[in-house]
């Protein structure tokens, strides 16, 4: 079942920065309660952490954005 609330992430800014947000992703990730998720926003579809974050029990879900971003659904069920 997909959670009811998702906490938004976008990396666009901290990738144009030159910085990595992995360790900003699994923060937010672990953080998550029951019935939450989380959105992240990337300029590229992040397809290491969506199969990571899978092989995890995460479910996902993908949308490119108008703008050209991709907004990636995690959560668990």
């Amino acid at each position: 079942m997909k959670p009811k609330t998702f906490k938004t992430f976008d990396v666009r800014p901290h990738l144009a920065a030159g910085n990595e947000p992995f360790p900003l992703i699994r923060e937010r990730v672990d953080a998550l309660e029951a019935g939450q998720g989380l959105t992240v926003v990337a300029p590229f579809l992040p397809a290491p952490l969506v199969e990571l974050l899978q092989s995890e029990g995460y479910s996902t879900t993908m949308e490119r954005r108008a703008d050209g971003a991709w907004a990636v659904n995690f959560w668990r069920d």
